[in-house]
């Protein structure tokens, strides 16, 4: 694990180098945290002019996926740190580098390559650690899933062992929607990999992200954090999510468990389903997670910042959280690569607790999110109100 390091700046001598593999709206916050603290950026993406490499010092365009190309990066930069912020990443190079050559991957290059792939981190969560989840069995072939699939029952869900934010999802109702539902999951699963899982549909009362925090100074949580979702993806978040004590409780203990198990420093997006007072591990990523946005206007160090400080060895101490507080994502349809935005003038009249971040995402080719509205609120219901309604008065183009 890191211990807290010197920070040398250009004048003193090399500077102390992060480079960022993934550069979109999560890596910008990132970057910015880095270089406010004297750390030299080099924002890496698979395209150019992603919105971190807007901020950083320098940048880096290759396939990430590549091993050699990765490889080569990493010994050009020779960076004291490599942040993987999205998960199509080459991590099995990663976990290589580390070994060999004593690479500094955040939190490290276990967590990075086991959290990217459902099977592994799913295994580790109940098999290994003995964590509540769904029911649930892998698949390498049609044959396979239609020997096994009675044992989960329908409705189930099928997903890609390898894949993110929704990508090859499905909803089994019954049998004759298994074969559609696999070569969904084929085309949309990453890295050529023809390896399913399967899950019993879990009766859900709220999902919820616990942001867990491990650092030099222990473990610290952010408030739990409630989400809407859609095909996948995050509409809009809010903390506090309310939960009893000993829900909440044992919210953090199953966090804390797979936290330490993957080891390193950094923030972790837990993803959890509440079941009455029952508690049912999901999901989880080791960077910061796109519900946690509501966080750059919920407390005193966002997700972004805390992660910084827990990478860098230094302690978090305590988490100053300001009251109910909403996100909301600017999801928006389009094509081209010539972007305007307007109204925010009167988007962000809306509350006198308001705040837009417009991501800077060069391009649009159907449907994406660029940017998100933030609020808060006398409550959780007022937050969301007000951040969807700054978000509705942005007007966006593109041609």
């Amino acid at each position: 694990m890191a211990s807290a390091i010197s920070i040398h700046n250009t004048v003193n001598g090399r500077p102390t180098t992060a480079l960022l593999l993934g550069s979109g709206e999560l890596g910008k916050e990132v970057a910015i945290e880095l270089i406010r603290l004297g750390i030299k950026v080099i924002a890496c993406d698979r395209y150019d002019n992603a919105p971190a490499m807007q901020v950083a010092q320098d940048k880096a365009v290759i396939n990430m996926k590549d091993h050699d190309e990765l490889s080569a990066l990493i010994h050009k930069v020779k960076p004291d740190f490599v942040i993987p912020e999205i998960e199509a990443i080459s991590t099995s190079t990663l976990m290589e580098l580390e070994e060999k050559e004593g690479l500094h991957v955040v939190p490290c290059a276990h967590a990075a390559h086991i959290t990217m792939n459902r099977e592994a981190i799913r295994t580790l969560a109940a098999e290994k650690l003995g964590l509540p989840t769904s029911k649930y069995f892998f698949a390498s072939s049609l044959a396979e899933i239609k020997a096994n699939i009675d044992k989960i029952g329908f409705p189930c869900i099928m997903k890609p062992t390898m894949s993110s934010s929704g990508k090859g999802q499905s909803t089994v109702k019954a049998p004759e929607d298994v074969e559609k539902a696999w070569d969904y999951a084929l085309k949309a699963g990453r890295g050529g990999e023809q390896r399913v899982i399967v899950e019993s549909m879990v009766k859900f009362d709220r999902e919820i992200t616990l942001l867990t925090v491990h650092a030099v100074d222990g473990i610290h949580f952010c408030q739990p954090i409630g989400h809407r979702q859609e095909n996948g993806d995050y509409r809009e978040s809010w903390q506090p999510e309310p939960l009893t004590d000993t829900v909440l409780d044992e919210c953090k203990r199953i966090a804390s468990t797979v936290v330490k198990a993957l080891g390193g420093y950094g923030i972790f997006g837990v993803e959890l389903f509440i079941c009455g007072d029952k508690v049912i591990f999901s999901e989880l990523s080791p960077r910061p997670h796109d519900t946690g946005m509501v966080t750059l206007i919920s407390q005193d160090m966002s997700e972004f910042a805390l992660h910084v400080r827990a990478l860098l060895g230094l302690p978090i101490g305590n988490i100053a959280f300001y009251g109910p507080s909403a996100s909301a994502a600017v999801l928006v349809k389009g094509e081209g690569n010539n972007l305007t935005y307007s109204n925010l003038d009167k988007a962000l009249s809306m509350a006198p607790d308001c705040a837009v971040r417009i991501f800077g995402k060069p391009e649009i080719h159907g449907e994406r999110r660029m940017g998100v509205a933030l609020a808060r609120g006398s409550d959780v219901k007022d937050a969301v109100a007000k951040a969807c309604a700054v978000r509705d008065n942005i007007v966006f183009e593109a041609k």
